[in-house]
């Protein structure tokens, strides 16, 4: 599964010409530390997450919603761009076969057609994007506009915006720092 998504990802990055260098790096899924390992800003990751809207309560459909690493998602706004009443979180079996990787390195491209892609605008402001390449140990940064036209992606603000940084990983109290 992962291998399949991470030589996807480089046949599709290559065909386009694309502007890109991978970064190797011990396995890391939390893009707090990610980011860290890799050097550079929370805003410049792409967090990926597969989420499950329900446009009714016997139907559903699966978006890939992918945001800012220093943000949070907000599930609302994705129900509403997909036509949806309400939007979960999909559980992670869900989310790792529509995605073709595991959790943690789920890349912000969709090659499953039952995945819609939908990224935040905000994401897009930096020149270039940081996310694990469908795998744990490494990691791609690509040419935002690169990005755009290798993805395609339906762009849309679905990250929270009350301007307070998302902090999902944090240091226990007496723990050696990570970084």
């Amino acid at each position: 599964m992962t291998g399949e998504t991470y030589q996807r990802l480089r046949a599709l990055a290559d065909h386009h010409g694309a502007d890109y260098r991978l970064i190797e790096h011990v396995p890391e899924g939390r893009t707090e530390v990610a980011s860290a390992l890799r050097g550079h800003a929370l805003t410049e990751s792409a967090k990926s997450l597969v989420v499950a809207v329900r446009p009714t309560k016997r139907t559903c459909r699966y978006v890939l919603a992918v945001v800012p690493g220093d943000r949070r998602l907000d599930l609302a706004r994705v129900a509403e761009c997909a036509g949806g009443r309400k939007a979960g979180f999909a559980d992670r079996e869900t989310a790792e076969r529509l995605a073709g990787s595991v959790s943690g390195s789920i890349i912000p491209f969709s090659f499953h057609p039952d995945l819609e892609l939908i990224v935040d605008e905000d994401l897009l402001r930096g020149d270039t994007l940081f996310f694990n390449a469908a795998r744990l140990d490494l990691s791609m940064a690509l040419a935002t506009e690169d990005y755009l036209r290798m993805a395609r992606p339906r762009i849309a603000r679905i990250a929270e915006t009350d301007g307070s940084p998302t902090v999902a990983f944090q240091q226990p109290a007496g723990a050696p720092s990570p970084f």
